[in-house]
């Protein structure tokens, strides 16, 4: 009987939450660069910027169709590392499989190569990974590969060259024990954050890519925990539900109110190269502001954000909260274009040259964590006053309804998590 070869990708993200103090740097890696200061190399047209513009567009495409599939659930994700597990599983695909997975993730190679990409994210993952005191970040991937299974020596360098992936070969026959090194080996990488990512190996699958990310960090400006109280947070016109929110009265916030669009925009930085950006719908208004939640608004906020005359003291109010996104990448990806990814069309030959590889399965998880202390997850610009509401005297923002998130790298531009956070008090 003939038995399919399976590859598996796998891909875990993981946003943690902190207590005021950084875990030591997992192997001698960290995150980014120190506070707000340029990345060495990350200069206007630097690898990593070129490609910047492809993953901001997967990342929104691939969210707005979660958020028409299921639009009253938290939203929670990682376009980072779902894009650079794919990218580099695309070294090993040939022919129309490999143009359509780097079509599929926003790239238009007509003005980018293959070599272009695949060296914009070297640069990139490996900015990202930088040694930092204030940021804990690490981006990685891992192969695990069958043990009697001749691999293509040009895909596993070049895997490891680009994406800085570990290889592990194991007996995929034992598929208690392979199951339990690839969840230990997660586990590890996320401080222990996401654990069980796979809970039932094929006997008949020959190779499991794993990409993660960690990401660690302090507010700037964190907020003081013996002022945290449980007020209403409105979930839609029916539902009410009790959190425990944040106030912050006597700081000074990067902040707008949108004058086109029913919506108020907050810039939160965190303590190195990280910022966050809060997009609150006025209420009642969270699809239409949806319908045009694309790359050029979130530049377009991004770039405004930078100006002095929209850093002004605010009264904030912010919940404290935990959630996680889960996604079954094999039924999502082919209505992004990826057709031949999960099918017996997949051209897979650059991995192993002696068997048909399919690929079966892909998850993603992710988790989101927001306490007092921090997280645990070029275009037009115009002037304030075209932009902007009139000025109040006293600015109150209640983050008390639903509310998009953005979790940028700023030096690499990179949108590193994305979500819509629908009811707080839901993992």
């Amino acid at each position: 009987m003939h038995l399919a070869n399976h590859l598996l990708l796998l891909l875990a993200a993981l946003l943690a939450l902190s207590h005021g103090h950084l875990h030591p740097q997992h192997k001698g890696q960290g995150g980014t660069n120190s506070s707000h200061q340029q990345v060495p190399g990350t200069d206007e047209g630097s690898p990593s910027l070129r490609i910047a513009p492809g993953n901001t567009n997967f990342a929104l495409r691939f969210y707005h169709l979660i958020a028409s599939e299921s639009p009253k659930k938290n939203i929670f994700f990682s376009p980072l590392s779902i894009s650079a597990a794919l990218a580099m599983l695309s070294l090993g695909a040939r022919s129309h499989s490999q143009t359509q997975m780097l079509q599929g993730l926003g790239f238009n190679l007509t003005e980018l190569s293959e070599s272009d990409i695949h060296g914009g994210f070297q640069h990139l993952l490996h900015n990202l990974n930088l040694p930092s005191r204030e940021l804990a970040m690490h981006v990685g991937s891992a192969l695990f590969l069958n043990q009697d299974l001749p691999f293509l020596p040009k895909f596993l360098n070049e895997t490891t060259a680009f994406y800085e992936s570990r290889l592990f070969h194991t007996d995929f026959s034992d598929t208690v024990g392979t199951t339990q090194l690839i969840n230990n080996h997660v586990k590890q990488e996320t401080q222990g954050k996401i654990v069980d990512l796979v809970s039932k190996l094929s006997t008949d699958t020959l190779m499991v890519l794993v990409n993660y990310v960690y990401f660690k960090a302090l507010w700037e400006k964190p907020f003081a925990t013996s002022r945290t109280t449980h007020r209403a947070f409105y979930v839609d016109e029916s539902t009410t539900v009790q959190v425990p929110m944040m106030v912050q009265d006597n700081e000074h916030h990067w902040y707008l109110h949108d004058r086109y669009l029913p919506c108020s925009v907050l810039r939160m930085d965190y303590k190195g190269d990280a910022t966050a950006l809060f997009i609150l719908p006025n209420q009642g208004k969270m699809k239409e502001l949806e319908e045009v939640l694309t790359p050029e608004m979130l530049r377009r906020w991004n770039n405004l954000l930078q100006k002095r005359n929209f850093y002004r003291k605010l009264e904030l109010h912010f919940p404290k909260f935990s959630i996680s996104g889960s996604y079954t990448l094999h039924q999502i990806l082919p209505k992004l274009g990826f057709h031949d990814l999960f099918s017996p069309r997949a051209n897979f030959s650059g991995i192993t040259g002696q068997l048909k590889l399919q690929a079966p399965k892909s998850f993603h998880k992710a988790t989101l964590d927001v306490n007092e202390a921090g997280t645990q997850a070029t275009a037009a610009t115009s002037s304030s006053t075209r932009f902007l509401s009139a000025q109040h005297s006293h600015r109150v923002l209640w983050f008390n309804r639903p509310f998009f998130l953005v979790i940028l790298s700023g030096s690499t531009q990179s949108v590193l998590f994305l979500g819509k956070v629908v009811d707080p008090t839901q993992p």
